[in-house]
């Protein structure tokens, strides 16, 4: 049954090449492993008993994590070290200049919270802001590369909410691994290096040219000692001065600077062209145009506690993000609609399940397209709010009638949005108007952890710069994100407007899905989450899947080959299925891809012993360390 708890406290083709790069440079051989749990022993350890455990996508941010969880800090303590962390070694995929979504869990006080740390848009901005001189919608590499594409970064004043609430230790302490590191350096990892050297657009920046690149503009190799000083500044301002230091004075100056800039930017004529290649003599030069941000927006920026979103999955409480993180409903409607087919019995990776999964994620898709954006800043369709919308495309009766759509032995010709309108319990005068689809490129990035700490409070944290090297901007040591293509490019279609299009101060739509499961006695179950953009809910779903209906422990669950829909072409994990399943599901009627799908899955459950069982993703860098609190706080 679905709740907000209360009680608990261009565009798609450069997308699709962004993740073709990003997929060159995913997988590992070996996933590394730690003195704490090594390979050959069991990753179980006690809940109760001090234990604590973190998965995250690089073993230097795990490391940080892991040694505040060591001397008795809290779950939110770790999760700052792990991010300052984090956006110093895979800049790629978050850092302080970027945004973040996390979901947190205190058993001894029995609260469920979530914190919004969402980037916003400048206030300047307006509907037309990624509109060309004609009133088309840009290609994505014109609009992403450049101020145009940075929104007001929400990671730290964020992590710094959360902290106030629940963290045990000083601010300042969980920060000083990442400054130690930047001043000290650190080697550059195959995949960080592996990206440096496809993404061509960065050299474009003087700053990141400077920085990751010698005199020759060659990418510093593998296991080069990369050092940070402007990065350890900016982390020890922020550890003195808390998140007040990052949004007013000389680190929020650097950024405004950096976004207003005027750079030289490259336009790609070419239908087919891959985004990040090198320009030709048929590619254009024009000036970027400045973002519009201002001191006055940093200085503005406030990080949002939500309502958490969740719903009953065969009696587990599955919780996540609510609006502008579309995340939280999609996969709980991916859920719902599948809850009436004998997911168990078809067994993972059989045809039948992979259709379903396929059919009910198209119908789950559809909806989020039309409907889903920022709760707070989107027009209400015909008095409808955002809250209302997500309780009608959650409500039983509305998920019982789009799951009757789906025909176990067919693809659906044609799937649209439905009408939640007739589901949603409103005062609110006025005819339904709806809202038309929005076209956001959204391309696969992103990074995610998961910590539980020795007094068993959890954070599962989803954070981002949104596209590799987001706007391929810096200021102060770090990574800017390119965020705001997270809107939609286009504000109307034939007259109808969209909900997720431009407002100055709104937050872009995101398909982060950071998840806290209940087993059925309502105690906490697992926790888990993933990178890559629109991909990510499948990712997710996928996980819960295994997890619930196929009884699987974590690390299988995450290994599981990957079948989404995020642009509504079904894509197949290159290598995970044979040509007999690809078979079955096109004589059901799909189009199917085949291709590497770079999921960042970490997470954990606990086993009907009380025993953690941990996990994290051999398809990017990630690990996990687990051990005891030192001293307990």
């Amino acid at each position: 049954m679905f709740s907000f708890l209360s009680s608990m406290p261009i565009r798609v083709l450069n997308s699709i090449a962004c993740a073709a790069l990003l997929s060159a440079c995913g997988a590992n051989e070996q996933m590394p492993t730690t003195d704490a749990a090594p390979a050959a022993q069991s990753r179980a350890a006690p809940i109760s008993s001090g234990r604590w455990f973190i998965s995250a996508a690089n073993p230097l941010a795990v490391e940080a994590g892991a040694d505040i969880l060591r001397r008795g800090g809290s779950a939110v303590d770790a999760a700052i070290a792990t991010q300052a962390v984090l956006g110093l070694v895979e800049p790629q995929s978050s850092g302080l200049g970027g945004g973040a979504f996390m979901v947190y869990f205190d058993p001894e006080k029995a609260i469920l919270e979530t914190f919004d740390g969402r980037e916003t848009a400048p206030a300047s901005a307006t509907p037309d802001r990624f509109l060309d001189e004609n009133g088309e919608p840009m290609q994505f590499r014109e609009a992403v590369i450049g101020g145009l594409s940075v929104g007001v970064p929400g990671a730290v004043r964020m992590l710094e909410m959360a902290h106030a609430d629940y963290g045990v230790l000083p601010w300042s302490e969980p920060w000083q691994g990442a400054a130690a590191l930047a001043e000290e350096g650190f080697n550059i990892s195959p995949r960080l290096h592996c990206l440096l050297d496809r993404f061509y657009f960065l050299k474009q920046s003087p700053a990141a040219a400077a920085y990751f690149y010698d005199a020759d503009g060659n990418p510093h190799p593998e296991g080069y000692l990369l050092k940070n000083p402007a990065y350890a500044e900016t982390v020890r301002t922020i550890a003195a001065g808390g998140a007040e230091a990052f949004y007013t004075g000389p680190i929020a100056e650097a950024i405004v600077e950096a976004v207003n800039t005027p750079k030289r930017r490259v336009t790609v004529n070419r239908v087919d062209a891959d985004r990040d290649q090198a320009p030709t003599t048929e590619d254009a030069l024009e000036d970027l145009i400045p973002g519009g941000m201002t001191l006055a927006d940093l200085a503005n920026y406030r990080a949002l506690k939500r309502t958490p979103v969740c719903g009953e999955y065969r009696q587990y409480e599955v919780c996540s993000m609510a609006p502008p993180s579309s995340g939280g409903v999609t996969l709980l409607q991916i859920l719902m609609l599948l809850e009436r087919f004998d997911m168990a019995g078809a067994g993972a990776g059989s045809v039948e399940a992979l259709h379903l999964i396929l059919e009910a994620s198209r119908l789950a898709y559809a909806d989020r397209a039309q409907y889903l954006a920022d709760q707070d800043q989107t027009a209400a369709a015909g008095g409808l709010t955002q809250e209302a919308l997500v309780a009608g495309l959650l409500n039983p009766a509305y998920i019982a009638a789009r799951s009757a759509l789906i025909d176990i032995t067919a693809r659906m010709d044609d799937v649209d949005a439905g009408d939640p309108s007739a589901f949603v319990v409103t005062d609110a005068a006025g005819q339904w108007n709806g809202y038309a689809p929005g076209d956001s490129p959204e391309p696969p990035s992103t990074s995610h952890f998961t910590i539980i700490d020795g007094a068993g409070r959890v954070v599962s944290m989803t954070t981002t710069v949104e596209s590799v090297f987001g706007s391929n901007q810096m200021a102060a040591g770090m990574i800017l994100n390119n965020q705001l293509t997270d809107f939609s490019f286009s504000p109307t279609r034939n007259g109808v407007p969209v909900a997720n299009a431009v407002a100055g101060g709104k937050r872009p739509r995101s398909s982060m899905s950071p998840v806290i499961i209940f087993d059925p006695e309502g105690d906490l179950w697992a926790a888990v989450g993933s990178p890559g953009g629109p991909a990510i809910i499948g990712f997710v779903v996928k996980t819960v899947l295994a997890l619930i209906d196929w009884e699987m422990q974590m690390q299988p669950a995450i290994d599981l080959p990957h079948v989404v829909v995020p642009r509504g072409k079904a894509y197949l994990e290159e290598g995970g299925f044979d040509a007999q399943i690809i078979a079955g599901l096109e004589a059901r009627g799909h189009e199917i891809a085949t291709r590497a799908l770079t999921s960042g899955l970490h997470g954990f459950k606990v086993n009907p012993d009380g025993i953690l069982d941990g996990g994290a993703d051999p398809r990017r860098e990630g690990t996990w360390q687990t051990g005891f609190v030192e001293n307990q706080n």
